[in-house]
């Protein structure tokens, strides 16, 4: 049987590693440990969590990639580790992501900035609206579709009620590729299409829609395929 974690130099322990020298003193295999707490009768919890991240290279976005079955999979990871592995995981991709109280939207480089966090690692495809005041400020967002690998259905109902309730002025378009390419699709030109012409009678624009890929995006601004009102 491993040396348990108790039995280590305090100063070698985790929490109290953390609770001593504060938490940018831990490795990420120490870090993961505290979230999984216990080890198994083989292996401590820092063993465990060192385990976990060589299936991943030692690569954290490929950890946060992880499902609670993928993360369960692992000898020694129930459903309550996973899930609090996977938690930490979505606190960290949030903390990426501006305040939406404060974020003010000029160019398709600040709506990549704001919207990459929570869509470029997805294995399916989310469409996302932002909601926008006069003065370009994220009044709010809201998902009007999600579908598979290479198509998801739009709900433009959904989308205009959202923005009369928050009574936006603009909405800005967004939705990632799972596969890489961030060419726009026929049926991402059709649906764009349908969005602009049903926000325009309401008088509400629409000035993007932005295609979130891995490290990179598509701005129908910037490369000129926005439909006319």
């Amino acid at each position: 049987m491993g040396l348990t974690i108790k039995k280590w130099a305090e100063e070698d322990r985790p929490r109290e590693k953390l609770l001593q020298h504060g938490s940018r003193a831990l490795t990420d295999a120490e870090l993961l440990a505290i979230l999984l707490r216990t080890g198994t009768t083989a292996e401590t919890a820092v063993e465990l969590a060192r385990r976990i991240l060589a299936a991943v290279n030692n690569d954290l976005n490929r950890l946060a990639l992880c499902s609670i079955n993928d993360l369960m999979k692992f000898r020694g990871v129930g459903q309550t580790k996973a899930i609090t592995v996977a938690a930490a995981m979505e606190l960290a991709k949030r903390k990426q992501r501006p305040s939406d109280s404060r974020y003010v939207i000029i160019t398709s480089y600040d709506i990549a900035v704001y919207c990459a966090p929570f869509l470029e690692d997805l294995d399916h495809e989310e469409f996302w609206a932002l909601l926008l005041n006069n003065a370009n400020a994220v009044i709010g967002k809201v998902q009007i579709g999600r579908g598979g690998i290479t198509e998801v259905s739009v709900d433009v109902r959904l989308l205009l009620k959202a923005a009369i309730e928050r009574s936006a002025t603009r909405i800005i378009l967004v939705h990632n590729h799972p596969s890489g390419s961030i060419e726009p699709s026929q049926a991402d030109m059709r649906i764009t299409e349908k969005i602009v012409r049903a926000a325009a009678t309401l008088d509400i624009d629409i000035p993007d829609h932005v295609i979130i890929g891995h490290k990179q995006y598509f701005s129908f601004y910037d490369g000129e395929r926005l439909p006319k009102r």
